[in-house]
């Protein structure tokens, strides 16, 4: 006999997509058509770790088809905390401006503090000012010197964006995000990811006692080699930094 009306029965095997489940595994409920044509349905699956896959690939897509076509570029990172009319900020500002008097568009991470400077620099030097944002508890929003923009959910896919998209990284004084950038960095050029890749420290009196931590801790005990130390560059000097970060892509 059939199954009596209103009743299912758990099948022995059961295909959803190019999943293939048997016996304990097979999962009873709604497929995935009835979920997305059941308006009434529920909703959790949104949230499932299958759907994110589709939002991480298409923040790629969206990064990729908007920024493939972007001249060679400089990323400049640096506090968010940095205020307006500080000597950082005026650094920032003349970065930005540099960097397009030397042929290059601007990318920052699009907020506010070091990363507007940089921005105001490139849009005030009529240059490309590119702002590469991220989704935070707390609203931060795209600075307004950004010409153009992008909003990412996933700090992961915007790393990819910045390195990616980069020819090199100026790197002012700036907190955890900016540090995390740095040592992305650095780790992608140690372990020879990425090539030819310069990155330059800006601010030698900020910088120095990581510096110093480097050299006297870690390659002291091995953790890294000297030969480490050089792959970054520290200074003061706007246009040193500049001739710094460009000198590999101009070669």
């Amino acid at each position: 006999m059939g199954n009596p009306e209103g009743t299912r029965r758990t099948p022995e095997e059961q295909q959803l997509g190019p999943v293939l489940r048997r016996r304990g595994q097979v999962r009873a409920g709604s497929t995935t058509d009835q979920r997305l044509l059941d308006t009434a349905g529920p909703s959790e699956w949104v949230h499932t770790d299958p759907w994110r896959v589709l939002r991480i690939q298409s923040e790629f897509i969206e990064g990729f088809g908007t920024l493939a076509e972007l001249p060679p570029a400089i990323s400049v990172f640096g506090s968010a905390r940095t205020p307006e009319g500080s000597p950082e900020y005026t650094a920032g500002v003349a970065i930005g401006r540099a960097l397009v008097d030397a042929g290059f568009a601007v990318i920052t991470g699009g907020g506010p503090g070091a990363m507007e400077a940089a921005n105001r620099g490139a849009r005030e030097a009529n240059g490309v000012s590119v702002g590469l944002g991220i989704e935070l508890p707390f609203e931060q929003g795209l600075n307004e010197h950004v010409d153009l923009g992008l909003n990412f959910r996933y700090f992961f896919v915007r790393k990819t964006m910045f390195v990616k998209y980069s020819q090199g990284f100026v790197v002012l004084p700036g907190g955890l995000g900016t540090l995390d950038e740095l040592f992305e960095a650095l780790t992608l050029v140690q372990t020879q990811k990425i090539t030819r890749f310069p990155i330059v420290l800006y601010g030698t009196e900020y910088w120095s006692g990581l510096v110093d931590w480097l050299r006297g801790t870690v390659v002291a005990q091995g953790k890294a080699s000297a030969h480490d130390l050089y792959l970054f560059h520290v200074t003061d000097d706007v246009d040193e930094a500049i001739a710094l970060v460009t000198k590999e892509v101009q070669k």
